[in-house]
């Protein structure tokens, strides 16, 4: 399948809403106007996959010093720190349809080598109980019962640190 990872643009808000949308339940999807937020912030971190024209999943999250994600970043960009130690993951989604086929896995290499390229000391990342595996076959290492309460739902804090 022919399939282009690259930054994000401002005319791909509509479909990384719409992308998000199917991918997570309401309460814990990001809204349209978070997305724009982050595009204008932080473009450099955040990848989408286009398959013929059409974004069918993206990665995305700021640059931090903090070694965890808490809820307040969801929504506020100014946590984006440009040179910061971490880079976090907010979400990395992929429509239903192109799942079970590498295309998640090509996208977090892809952060992580994009990370390592920019200096950063690892990336963070919070995921529910069901992942803790998938992330960890990339080097995660699950660090417990994350403080976040998104969407209500448990979550865990997992970290990727690069060998110095």
């Amino acid at each position: 399948m022919d399939i282009i990872i690259r930054q994000v643009m401002p005319e791909d808000l509509d479909a990384v809403t719409r992308v998000e949308a199917v991918c997570f339940p309401e309460a814990e999807a990001a809204s349209r106007v978070s997305f724009a937020q982050r595009i204008q912030t932080f473009p450099e971190s955040f990848f989408v996959a286009e398959h013929k024209g059409e974004i069918i999943g993206f990665i995305n999250g700021c640059a931090t010093d903090c070694s965890v994600i808490c809820d307040e970043m969801f929504e506020d960009t100014g946590f984006h720190k440009k040179d910061g130690l971490y880079q976090s993951i907010f979400g990395l989604d992929v429509m239903p349809t192109y799942r079970n086929q590498g295309l998640a896995t090509r996208l977090m290499k892809h952060m992580i080598e994009d990370a390592k390229s920019r200096g950063r000391r690892g990336l963070i990342l919070t995921c529910k109980d069901k992942l803790i595996g998938y992330y960890a076959g990339f080097g995660y290492e699950n660090k417990g019962i994350s403080q976040s309460q998104h969407g209500g739902a448990i979550w865990y804090d997992m970290i990727l640190e690069f060998e110095s």
